[in-house]
Order: structure tokens, then C-alpha cells, then sequence
């Protein structure tokens, strides 16, 4: 598991040391820097993925764009290159990466396993020396196979394509691939923790009835369609009801699938990275997602999240009362933009009860300052 990430001039950080926990919630306000933080981890992701040899990093790729040098590294006090850093349980990595403005990927110019460094490095696998992929494969390895779920996720679909599951093994940064996956290991059992009593401990059973548990009386029906590359995905929202095409469904089913079906497709110490998991969800489906998240951290999966719902958080906090997940497993990270005056980022910590220690200004606490101006109490502001 990833226990801390560092950032040095990458995009708006100059310097970032963050710890993380089998559940890390990045919150803030917009344009704060929580999204650069997942951006760093598929960074490294994408190029161990596309670009298994490569002695360069890949800004742009099937999981993520940035553009050019300018675009990452961070205009105030970065000048051609940016700092990774990664710990995990055993081990800690870094990678410094230079670059000329033009350029659309980034040279590693020195690479630190375990304190032992490598300049300019003539061979890489992974973005590690090759002897380093003995020592470190649980680091090589998670941030190769990490899951990464953007908020832009695709639109309901008619069909979904089927893909080579040699080749495609995750949902994909927008969804596209859950059908698929889902499709191709219906059979397969999920972890123990995850599984839902009274239910076949499969994957389409363990999918569909977790997605009973956000949607009331959802059921699923997975079918290949003849002579074509492609699945129909039939849901239904009540037993009363047939099942429709995903199109006259809502959005909301379709958005939380991907995640579902991420979850319950990975393996003991992998990484899902996923961005506003709330998209298209009432506040109490908000607030169940929040402890699903909480059960697939419990499950042994690290899971970390960049949400804007105190819902999400609330359900967390919920889970963490229940003794559903330890507080210690869970990490809150509260970002502001960037002020010689203030600390970019705090840290509020939760303790058993679900209780949070410290409430800064601007932590999700809109509801009661527009509560308060309306009984009168509170001055007009945002």
C-alpha cells in the first residue's frame, strides 16, 4: 500500500508531502490541486503501462493528457523538471524528470530506489532499473495496475464493446470497459470481504447486488450480442418493471457501475484512483457510496478518492462509527489554493466515533453558513 506521495514543482505545488491511508479523501475547493495528485499517480501508471522500457515519462496517453513541459511543471518556482516520490510499506521511490518546453514527454533524469540513485539512466523497466523490479515488484506493480476512474465517465450506451481481456483488465479512466470486464469475468469470485451474504459469491451477482444496495430493486442482464464484438447491458430499477437499455435509465446507474465493477474486480493491495464519485447521485446514494468505499478499504484495497460531497464523507464517517473500517485507515486532506498566507493543505482527523478533530473554514460547511444567513445570524458569503 502507498503510504505517502511527494510532489516538487508539479503544477501548482512547489512542495507537497502527503500521507496516504487505505482510504485518502482529497477535498477542497476547485483549482486547489486535488486532481494533480491522482495526475502524478497516472503519470507514472501510464508510462509503466504503454511504455514498459521507456527512460522518458508520458504526459499524454490512453489514461490521461496534460500537454507539454510548461503544463506540469509549476510556473513560480519550477523551472524544466518536477519530483515524484512514493512510499509504500517497504520501500520509496523517487524520479526527477526534466524536460525541454516543447517536449511531450519528460526525460528521467534520476530515478532513487531505496536511496540508491541512478542519474540519467540508460535502461528502465517500469520506470525503475531493472535489478530495482526484483526488490520493489508490489511498487512496480500497484501503480502498473492501479485503476483510475475519471469524473467525466461515458454516457449510457446501447452496446458496449467487448475487448481482448488479456489486453483490457480494468473499467478505463471513463468506464468504457466495464461492460467488458464484467462480461468476461462474471464467474470469477470476488474477495471474501466484499461479498454480500445471500448471494453467489461471483462477480455479476456480487456487482448486481451491490448496486441493489445504491439502487432499490436494480437487477442486471449481461448478454453477448450475436455475431458482434459487443454486450448489450440491460437494467432494471424495480422488480415490477422489465429490464430497458441503459438509455432510458438515467445517468446514474451507468456512472456508479464502473466503480462497482472496478471494485470488484482487483485484487488484495491494488490502487483505485477515482475522481467525484458522486456524479449523478442523490445525497443518500452519496452517502452509501461513501461506505462502499469504506468496505472495499476494509477489503485490502487502497482507495483514493477526490470528492466535492460532504455525503461521501458523512457515509465514511458513518462506516467508521459503525466499526466498518478503522479510523486510522482513513486519511482526510483538505486543499486550498495556494497563499503565502495559508497552509495549502490540512489535514482534519477522524476518530472512532466518526468525529472530526478541527472544522477549517471553507470544509465542507457551506450548508450551515447559508443556514446561518438565513436565520440572520451570518454575513452574505460564499
Amino acid at each position: 500500500m502507498l503510504t505517502r506521495i511527494e510532489l516538487r514543482s508539479f503544477k501548482c505545488f512547489r512542495i507537497l508531502q502527503l500521507p496516504l491511508a487505505p482510504l485518502t479523501l482529497l477535498t477542497g475547493l476547485n483549482a486547489s490541486g486535488k486532481s494533480s495528485v491522482l495526475q502524478a499517480l497516472v503519470l507514472l501508471h501510464q508510462t509503466m503501462r504503454e511504455h514498459e522500457w521507456w527512460t522518458r515519462v508520458a504526459l499524454n496517453g490512453d489514461s490521461i493528457r496534460l500537454g507539454s513541459m510548461p503544463d506540469v511543471v509549476d510556473e513560480l518556482y519550477g523551472r524544466d523538471s518536477f519530483n515524484i516520490a512514493l512510499d509504500d510499506d517497504e520501500n520509496d521511490c523517487e524520479w526527477t524528470f526534466q524536460g525541454e518546453r516543447h517536449d511531450m514527454s519528460m526525460e528521467v533524469r534520476r530515478v532513487s530506489v531505496n536511496g540508491l540513485i541512478t542519474e540519467r539512466p540508460q535502461t528502465l523497466r517500469y520506470l525503475l532499473p531493472p535489478d530495482a523490479n526484483d526488490s520493489v515488484p508490489s511498487l512496480a506493480r500497484n501503480l502498473r495496475d492501479l485503476t483510475y476512474i475519471t469524473a467525466e465517465r461515458i454516457a449510457p450506451q446501447s452496446t458496449y464493446a467487448l475487448e481482448d481481456p488479456h489486453i483490457v483488465s480494468s473499467v478505463g479512466p471513463r468506464g468504457e470497459h466495464a461492460a467488458s470486464v464484467l462480461h468476461w469475468g462474471r464467474d470469477e469470485r470476488v474477495l471474501e470481504d466484499l461479498a454480500l451474504p445471500g448471494t453467489p459469491a461471483i462477480r455479476l451477482r456480487q456487482v448486481e447486488q451491490h448496486m441493489r444496495t445504491l439502487f432499490p430493486g436494480c437487477r442486471l442482464d449481461l448478454q453477448k450480442a450475436p455475431r458482434t464484438n459487443a454486450v448489450t447491458l440491460g437494467l432494471r430499477t424495480s422488480d415490477a418493471t422489465g429490464f430497458h437499455s441503459p438509455i432510458h435509465t438515467g445517468f446514474g446507474l451507468t456512472q456508479v457501475l464502473p466503480i462497482v465493477v472496478a471494485a470488484l474486480s482487483v485484487s488484495k493491495a491494488d490502487i483505485i484512483l477515482i475522481e467525484n464519485p458522486e456524479v449523478h447521485l442523490h445525497p443518500a446514494g452519496q452517502s452509501l457510496m461513501g461506505q462502499f468505499m469504506a468496505d472495499v478499504a476494509r477489503a485490502g484495497i487502497q482507495v483514493i478518492v477526490e470528492t466535492h460531497s460532504d455525503h461521501v464523507l458523512n457515509g465514511v464517517r458513518r462506516a467508521v462509527k459503525k466499526g466498518r473500517l478503522d479510523a486510522d485507515q482513513v486519511a482526510i486532506h483538505f486543499f486550498r489554493p495556494r497563499s503565502e498566507e495559508v497552509t495549502q493543505v490540512l489535514s482534519p482527523v477522524l476518530d472512532n466515533t466518526g468525529n472530526i478533530d478541527d472544522w477549517p473554514q471553507g470544509f465542507f460547511d457551506q450548508f450551515d453558513r447559508d443556514a446561518n444567513y438565513f436565520a440572520g445570524w451570518g454575513e452574505d458569503l460564499n
